[in-house]
């Protein structure tokens, strides 16, 4: 989405499940905002290193170069006010002080472009992307594909026991399950329906 208002700034949100294509999604936007010739400047917390520890990757190999920060507030630190578009991916890692940031972004005429998990391993919202959600002038939620049913996919399922709400993992730590499948915490089902032992 691209407002056309002069100086105006915005938020725009992205948000799902994990393997929904959430940092697919922002890379393509702000490769179009690089082809429109904004100055770009891309952020992802220290945390996130599962692929590269420099660069944003998608789960489909897409990848764009980005600064590593601690938090949402180093940000307005690292930031070049000549930027014109800000891109933040793994939100949900980067604390309740990241809106108070992106509105002060907007305000100040940036476009702002915001891509996280909306809910934790529990199901609940998971902060501060709900906070972001009602502050966003475009929020786009992406759906993945129930590994257990095939059905679209809102929840990110937990595999394995721990009570951290923040430990970072890629396939085989979690995967995306649907209304019906999901299992708040650690999933109980120990065989997919169609690979159960023959008798």
């Amino acid at each position: 989405m691209d407002f056309l208002a002069g100086n105006m700034g915005w938020i725009e949100v992205v948000c799902g499940p994990m393997f929904s294509g959430k940092s697919e999604e922002l890379i393509r936007r702000l490769r179009r905002a690089m082809i429109a010739r904004k100055r770009v400047q891309v952020f992802k917390p220290v945390i996130d290193d599962r692929y590269s520890k420099d660069e944003i990757v998608s789960h489909s190999s897409q990848s764009i170069p980005s600064t590593v920060v601690n938090d949402g507030s180093e940000i307005l630190k690292l930031l070049d006010w000549r930027t014109q578009v800000i891109g933040i991916d793994e939100a949900n890692f980067m604390g309740p002080g990241l809106v108070e940031i992106c509105n002060q972004l907007a305000d100040s005429g940036k476009r702002v472009i915001v891509a996280g998990l909306d809910t934790d391993y529990m199901g609940r919202p998971f902060p501060p992307i709900p906070d972001l959600l009602a502050m966003a002038e475009s929020i786009t939620k992406t759906l993945a594909i129930c590994m257990r049913c095939g059905n679209p996919a809102k929840q990110t399922q937990r595999l394995f026991e721990s009570a951290d709400l923040i430990v970072v993992g890629d396939a085989g730590m979690y995967e995306a399950r649907c209304r019906a499948c999901f299992e708040a915490g650690c999933s109980k089902q120990e065989y997919f329906p169609f690979a159960r032992p023959q008798k």
